[in-house]
């Protein structure tokens, strides 16, 4: 399954490369006044919409109060020491200059996301949106490998940050390892199954997502068909909507509304209704509202929980820097190679072959080939969901 558009210039034959991914986000620029000319796409920078926020925030309100607001966003930031719990038993770290980033949306129905999770509270959470982010050395490229949460895999033992002990498990959904030893245990599957190290981890959880589209002033989307599920509380007719956070979240957790029914289609969603999120932050020109930019950093830091090594303002700062070279047309998005499972078609198998080659790639720092996509499963979901442009 290619679920990229555009061809990759530096590889001809590759896995061509994409618009911005479900998860990841770019660097603010300003943006043109209305009636001039639009500079090329490939000018905007790509980054973690809250590494933007939180530095871009920052930057810009200046003068004695910023101290005061360091302080407050640093303070807003929860983290976890990964690596500390891992310890040694872990991939090498790359020594070709490229970097991993596992970056999950959290289901947790607890406390105030009680009410967003679209079930009861039965006291854990999963991952419900899990990204593979390989940033390529030089950081001009990245590639984004989405991994279904209902993907069976054997889930390594493991520790949790809590100091628990998890025994292995076999063909268990993807998304049970988080629910079983938080941010440890799915970093430790994702490593055992990839064998990459990840870097990082970022993590947002429903609560978060929802004020950051409505400190946006909500998102434009245009619909292909009829959106319906009374699971995620969303109702939609085909035709042009201007989401708030409630209805957003509806739309990137749906999975019964559209396409097969499969997580494989809510991926799709989701790396639509992203690329309107982008288009909405280049259209209201955050750049010019001081207030705004911070409204939104203290949204963004306040929902999310990284890794002890992104877990100050001055590391997010730093991290985005970094990306800030990674245009649309140097992003490569994909799905981790699956099949439905023949038992039951509300799971998928991994296909091991095809999954190979994109880790492969990952591992040598070069872009997936283009058959390690083709002929695998499809959400029937793609082109159901686009951004409407207010221009």
């Amino acid at each position: 399954m290619a679920d990229s558009s555009r061809p990759d210039p530096a590889a001809p034959g590759e896995h061509p490369g994409t618009g911005p991914p479900g998860g990841a986000a770019r660097l603010f620029r300003r943006r043109p006044r209305r009636g001039s000319r639009r500079g090329p796409r490939s000018a905007r920078r790509t980054a973690l919409l809250v590494t933007a926020w939180t530095a871009a925030g920052i930057l810009l309100l200046g003068g004695t109060g910023a101290a005061y607001l360091y302080v407050k966003l640093n303070g807003n930031l929860s983290s976890v020491d990964i690596d500390h719990v891992l310890g040694g038993d872990r991939p090498e770290k790359s020594a070709n200059g490229s970097r991993n980033i596992l970056v999950l949306g959290s289901d947790t129905r607890s406390g105030a996301n009680r009410d967003l999770g679209g079930g009861g509270d039965d006291g854990t959470a999963r991952s419900d949106t899990a990204m593979v982010v390989h940033v390529r050395a030089g950081h001009e490229r990245a590639d984004v490998v989405s991994i279904p949460r209902d993907t069976l895999v054997d889930r390594p033992a493991c520790t949790g940050q809590d100091g628990a002990e998890h025994p292995a498990a076999r063909g268990v959904m993807f998304n049970s390892a988080y629910a079983t030893g938080g941010a440890v245990c799915a970093v430790k599957t994702v490593e055992t199954l990839s064998g990459l190290r990840m870097d990082h981890y970022l993590e947002i959880n429903f609560r978060g997502f929802q004020r950051i589209v409505d400190d946006l002033g909500g998102v434009r989307i245009t619909t292909t068909a009829d959106i319906h599920d009374p699971d995620s509380h969303l109702d939609l007719k085909a035709g042009t909507h201007t989401l708030d956070g409630a209805r957003a979240l509806g739309l990137v957790r749906t999975r019964h509304g559209v396409g097969d029914g499969s997580d494989l289609g809510r991926i799709q969603l989701q790396q639509a209704f992203v690329r309107a999120l982008l288009d909405r932050i280049d259209d209201i020109g955050l750049l010019t509202s001081p207030k705004k930019l911070y409204d939104l950093a203290d949204t963004a830091t306040s929902s999310v929980t990284t890794d002890s090594g992104l877990g100050s303002v001055n590391a997010l700062m730093s991290f985005a820097d970094g990306l800030k070279d990674i245009g649309p047309r140097g992003l490569s998005l994909l799905t981790l190679p699956v099949g439905y499972d023949p038992a039951d078609r509300n799971r998928v198998l991994i296909q091991p072959e095809k999954a190979r080659q994109v880790w492969d790639a990952l591992r040598a720092d070069r872009p997936v080939p283009r058959g390690a996509t083709e002929g695998t499963a499809t959400g029937e979901a793609r082109g159901v969901v686009g951004a409407e442009r207010g221009e």
